[in-house]
């Protein structure tokens, strides 16, 4: 395979990206595991991350607006589910990879990288 055919186009770079900026934040990161699961109402969601439902609604616009969960109105409720089918196994196959973290530069959940 050619360099030119493995290159990605613009449109994966922005995917990944999306997905990236997506999983940088720790409740973003907790929606998108529990979806995998089973969709769910944001108030469930609220509840089993230990946010608030202000906290939840804008971490599920910003999930809305990567393009990576949808929601599924039920009269007058609202349900979130994955907006992909292939969303579930990626997060999967993320969580099966194994990182050697340098110490010094993560700290927990904050990056001293930068």
């Amino acid at each position: 395979m050619s360099l030119a055919t493995t290159i990605a186009t613009a449109t994966h770079i922005a995917a990944l990206a999306r997905f990236g900026h997506a999983l940088s934040d720790a409740t973003r990161a907790g929606i998108l595991l529990a979806l995998r699961q089973a969709p769910a109402t944001p108030s469930d969601l609220a509840d089993a991350l230990g946010v608030s439902r202000q906290v939840m609604s804008n971490q599920l616009a910003c999930l809305r607006g990567c393009g990576l969960v949808e929601s599924v109105r039920d009269g007058r409720r609202s349900w979130y589910r994955l907006a992909d089918p292939h969303i579930a196994p990626a997060l999967g196959e993320m969580l099966r990879t194994v990182l050697e973290v340098d110490p010094g530069c993560c700290a927990g959940e904050e990056c001293t990288c930068a």
